[in-house]
This record gives structure tokens, sequence and C-alpha cells, in this order.
């Protein structure tokens, strides 16, 4: 079917728009890693767009050992790595029963699970709760609250609606029990909806910052995003936080510093997510509409 001019000029505007949030978002980044590598005179002479300026590696050098970002790095890796091994092991033990047409009240408990999204405790009511249980000041706290993410189990619990019931019967008649279906069958067929939902649940639990403010008091368990937070907000805070001499102090600047911090935050999900990118949109789509 040959394009009209109308369709052309669409397509024009829309790759128009697109580039133009491409490059809102790519350009911050490329701007924060030039400071990061600046030489400082460049950075306070505003010289530093999107280009170093003066190539060094001294800011990664003074901020890893001036700064607990090491620590805090390790920690976020904790966090998340945990977090994520939690989350998809109960997205997957509930959403998989909640698929299966014979499941008793089915209806039932997918209305009660719907109805977090729309009705939680709070926050004071969550402390409290949280607090009872003991496990304030520790990683539990993070973990527990957000085990399940109602919208990820309903995406991965209409992806195993999807699963052809062919499969599944042949799996049945060779004598494969529910569990060695789950494991054996549907989830290696589920690929795309796991990897989708393991970066949900990865960025979620790399970028936890309110929670991680509100439930652990002790600074050596902050993860990154609390202490780059705390490195930006106050200078105060971060000429105390890197503990540099004065001579360390000549060749970089606090610009150059949280810009560093803030890449290094970021260097994970970028490195992440290309190899699951390919899974994202297909997993989203497969999981969101049925039949």
């Amino acid at each position: 079917m040959k394009t009209t001019n109308g369709e052309k000029l669409f397509y024009v505007f829309n790759y128009i728009i697109l580039t133009c949030a491409g490059l809102s978002c790519f350009l911050p980044l490329v701007h924060l890693l030039s400071v990061s590598l600046s030489d400082p005179h460049a950075i306070l002479s505003g010289k530093v767009s999107f280009w170093p300026v003066g190539l060094t590696l001294e800011t990664y050098q003074s901020l890893f050992k001036g700064t607990r970002i090491d620590s805090a790095f390790i920690n976020s890796v904790i966090i998340t790595v945990v977090g994520v091994a939690l989350s998809m092991s109960f997205t997957v033990m509930a959403s998989y029963p909640l698929s299966k047409k014979g499941f008793y009240a089915k209806r039932t408990f997918t209305l009660l699970i719907v109805f977090t999204m729309l009705f939680s405790g709070g926050t004071i009511p969550t402390f409290l709760l949280l607090k009872s249980l003991g496990i304030i000041n520790t990683y539990w706290a993070l973990w527990l609250p957000g085990l399940i993410s109602t919208y990820n189990m309903l995406i991965m619990r209409t992806f195993f609606e999807n699963v052809p019931d062919e499969i599944v019967e042949s799996a049945k008649m060779d004598g494969c029990s529910e569990f060695g279906q789950l494991f054996r069958i549907i989830l290696p067929l589920s690929m795309p909806v796991i990897a989708t939902l393991t970066l949900f649940y990865s960025v979620g639990y790399w970028n936890s910052f309110s929670s991680v403010m509100i439930f652990i008091h002790d600074s050596t368990k902050y993860n990154l995003a609390v202490l780059v937070q705390q490195m930006v907000q106050s200078q105060s805070m971060l000429q105390e936080m890197n503990n540099l001499q004065a001579e360390d102090m000549q060749q970089v600047t606090p610009e150059s510093i949280k810009a560093a911090a803030l890449f290094v935050m970021l260097i994970p999900m970028l490195v992440v997510y290309p190899f699951l990118q390919k899974y994202f949109v297909k997993g989203v789509m497969i999981g969101a509409v049925k039949g």
C-alpha cells in the first residue's frame, strides 16, 4: 500500500519528537560523564559541555578513596540481588496457581490482591508493623513490604494463562507433576516475561530511596541512592564524607565528585538493560494481552 502524504508527515513528526525525547535523556548522561572526567579548572570555568576537557580519572580515584561509595555499592548489590530473587520467586508462586482454570476461588483471590493496588495501610502503619516484627534497620524491611508487585504478578499470571493447554496436557500424560510442569515447561517458555519483570524489580530495588531513609537507621547499611543524595544535597556533608586532604581537593571539585557518584550509580542499570531490552516489549505485551 502506498504511503500517503499525511502518513509521511505523521512519521516525520514522530521521528522529530522521538529524537528530541531521546536526546533529552541521553545528553544529560553524556554531560555527567564529561564533568566526572574533566579537569577541575575546566569545570569551574564552565568549559565542559558534552566532551571531557583535560581528561583525568582523579575524580574517580578520590571518590573511591575518600567516600563510602564502595560499601554503599555492595549494599545496593545485596539489596537488589536478594530482593529480585525473593520477589521473582514469590511472584511466580502467586501467579502460577491463579493462572490455573480449576483453581478454587481464583476470582476471589485475584480481587483481594488487586484491592492492594487501590488501598494500602500507609507509611506509619507499615513502620509500626515492621517494628513489631523486629526487622527495622535490616534489609528485610525493604524486601518484605515490596515482596510482590501486584502489577507484575498480573502480567505474569496472564502470560501463564496464554501458554497453550496442549503443551501442559502432554506433560501431564507423560506423568509430569505440577512442579515439573512449572519448572520444566512453563518457566522455560516464559523467559520474555521473566526477564522483563526481573528488570522492573531490579530498577525498583536499585533505586530504593524513601524506604531506606525510613526503615534503615544505620548509615553503614545505606545504599547508593541514599549516599549519592546526601552528597548532592549537602556541600559540607560532601567534604566531610570525602575526608580528602587539601592537595587532593585541588585536583577535584565537588561538582565532579557528585557527577562521578551519580554515574557510578547509573552504570549497573545501563549495563544490564541492553541485555534484557529485547525481551522488554514482548514480555509486557504478551503478559498484558489475553487471547
